[in-house]
């Protein structure tokens, strides 16, 4: 009967979504390709026609560019991209600065997934004169506030509860990013993945892979089948990946990354910082400030103008003739320096792209180290360069596994798949909590959409007792805590003879047992069908009854907070040897029971 009514709530939960996912993808997609298209003819204005400088383009094998004459003309593009985007942000969607993912990540903890629905229409208009000005920023900010405030939208139209407006958040944010980069399984992981700084969101999962999937059918029509970068095919040399002297190089690679990593998120928060504390200058004059600056870094160093893609692509095609050692070696830290004035200043657009970038030239200079090191080493440079792109975001981004996925389907290089966890969990492990989205939280247990009230606030204590009072941890017992199950409901009860126990006991979670007081299991208040007069005579065996989190009289408080935790629970079930109903503890009682034993101590 569980196992039925499991399957049968699955697919209630399919047939809801279906729809809804399709709906986002199909947003999410003609988004993509509209704001692909205004990052092109953005480009060809500002860079091309005002200043002469055509940049080569990623997914060539034969990169042409040019340069312009005069070289200072770089100067104008940015100012005057900062002071439209910087109009159009601060005077009509100011939470549209910055780089929309964080603030599509902010919606989903702080804001119950509502996004206001002209944000995205600044964000991409803003975002293409950004990145078209010369602006070092990316696609993914965008198009995540793009597909995630579509995701809102429909949500709120749909009246859907506030953790499924959430879900549709984050399904818009997938199904963008998985439409632009043309990387639907990576972007749906992205989706789940992105939120926390070491856990995922579950439910996100089914139906963003639904929604990046028909995305990206809508951007491959539109704008062609193949990967955003061209890289060289390594099957049949896939063996010398796993030689040693390889294997150390990537172990190097994701230490390099994980430091530079660290370089890139400090420097882009502290310039920030600094820009906001410019109190007497007008925000919507701070990007053109910013502008100037990155305007100034192109001047003698065009590489860091844009999204630097077509530089990456050369790196990527093993073509070093206009990318010389001394230009890698100061790739990584103007492009941190040119990402931070052009975002960092208010101006708007993602830190994917540059994040690659910066990888990937890293990536690069330890190719070159190797060959250096080991003579006759014929490892080709796409390899490094990829494996740097990976796991330098993987690092930053808090999202190892969809990185790995989102750049193998960005380059068509799987066979990378094994050979980048060690650098890309190098990376992850040295830059630690240091994020370039500053609005993730740890975990579930810590985010309001997971009520931070009672599961935060246990996982909180549990963490400080650990540190300063282990002993309550190991002392304390179930019995100690514990109270009365007062409003416990007896399976043979009919659904109409549950309304006054929740009048009397206003609870999200009710036990329930057989005749002879044997635990069967939870109900929860929201599958039971109060407004449905048709199914008030309706058994509570009939609902979706779960099996429950339970524990013994003789478990400690540390094996309960472990269990509550690890299930996302506030309230446990005390049951004996026989599973006869003992009682229930809640967050409530073992935060009373911690503060009176600090009180008396």
């Amino acid at each position: 009967m569980a196992l039925s009514n499991t399957l049968e709530k699955e697919i209630r939960y399919f047939e809801k979504w279906l729809g809804i996912a399709i709906l986002i993808g199909v947003v999410s997609g003609v988004g993509a390709v509209i704001f692909d298209y205004m990052i092109k003819y953005s480009t060809l204005l500002f860079l091309g026609s005002m200043a002469g400088y055509y940049p080569p383009k990623p997914g060539e094998n034969h990169l042409a560019f040019t340069l312009p004459s005069n070289k200072y003309l770089l100067l104008i593009p940015p100012i005057i991209g900062g002071l439209l985007s910087g109009f159009m942000v601060f005077k009509f969607a100011p939470e549209a600065e910055g780089h929309g993912t964080d603030a599509a990540i902010e919606a989903f903890h702080y804001k119950e997934g509502v996004v206001r629905p002209r944000v995205p229409l600044i964000k991409l208009i803003a975002s293409a004169i950004t990145i078209g000005s010369g602006g070092s920023a990316g696609k993914e900010g965008p198009v995540a506030q793009i597909g995630g405030g579509f995701g809102s939208l429909l949500a709120q139209v749909l009246k859907l509860s506030p953790r499924e407006k959430r879900i549709a958040l984050a399904v818009g944010i997938g199904s963008g990013i998985g439409a632009i980069f043309k990387a639907p399984f990576g972007g749906a992981i992205f989706a789940s993945e992105v939120l926390y700084l070491m856990d995922f969101e579950p439910e996100v999962i089914p139906p963003a892979f639904i929604a990046s999937f028909v995305g990206y059918i809508i951007t491959g029509y539109c704008t062609g089948w193949g990967h955003v970068f061209s890289a060289p095919p390594l099957i049949g040399t896939s063996y010398k990946l796993y030689h040693f002297p390889t294997l150390l190089s990537f172990a190097f690679l994701g230490l390099l990354n994980g430091i530079i990593g660290i370089v890139y998120v400090k420097t882009f928060y502290g310039v920030r910082k600094v820009f906001r504390t410019l109190r007497k200058v007008p925000p919507e004059l701070k990007p053109a400030i910013g502008g100037l600056l990155t305007g100034l870094i192109g001047v003698f160093f065009p590489y860091v103008l844009g999204s630097s893609y077509g530089w990456l692509q050369m790196a990527i095609n093993g073509n070093f003739e206009n990318l010389p050692l001394q230009t890698l070696l100061l790739l990584p830290l103007l492009k941190i320096l040119a990402t931070s004035f052009s975002i960092g200043s208010g101006g708007s657009g993602g830190v994917f792209a540059p994040a690659l970038v910066i990888g990937g030239s890293l990536g690069a200079l330890v190719w070159h180290v190797t060959r250096s090191i080991f003579p006759g080493y014929d490892i080709p440079a796409a390899t490094y360069v990829v494996i740097g792109m990976m796991s330098f975001f993987g690092g930053v981004g808090k999202v190892p596994i969809a990185t790995i996925l989102m750049v193998s389907e960005m380059t068509g290089e799987y066979e990378l798949f094994a050979p980048s966890l060690i650098a890309t969990a190098l990376s992850y492990i040295i830059t630690a909590k240091n994020t370039i989205y500053e609005s993730q939280v740890l975990s579930r247990a810590e985010s309001p959409a997971h009520g931070v009230s009672k599961i935060g606030l246990l996982h909180t204590l549990y963490t400080k007792l650990r540190i300063k009072d282990s002993k309550l941890l190991t002392t304390v017992k179930a019995r100690d805590l514990m109270v009365k199950a007062r409003a416990k409901l007896d399976y043979r009860s009919k659904v109409r003879d549950i309304l006054e126990l929740i009048k009397a006991y206003p609870y999200r979670m009710f036990p329930v047992v057989d005749q002879e007081n044997t635990f069967i299991g939870v109900i929860r208040i929201e599958d039971i069908p109060l407004t449905d007069p048709k199914m008030l005579d309706m058994e509570i065996m009939l609902l979706p009854v779960r099996r429950g989190v339970t524990v013994t009289k003789n478990e400690t408080l540390g094996d309960i907070l472990e269990k509550m935790l690890e299930n996302e629970v506030d309230k446990v079930i005390v049951v004996g040897e026989d599973l006869k109903l003992e009682g229930i503890i809640t967050a409530k009682e073992i935060l009373r029971y911690v503060m009176l034993q600090r009180v008396r101590t």
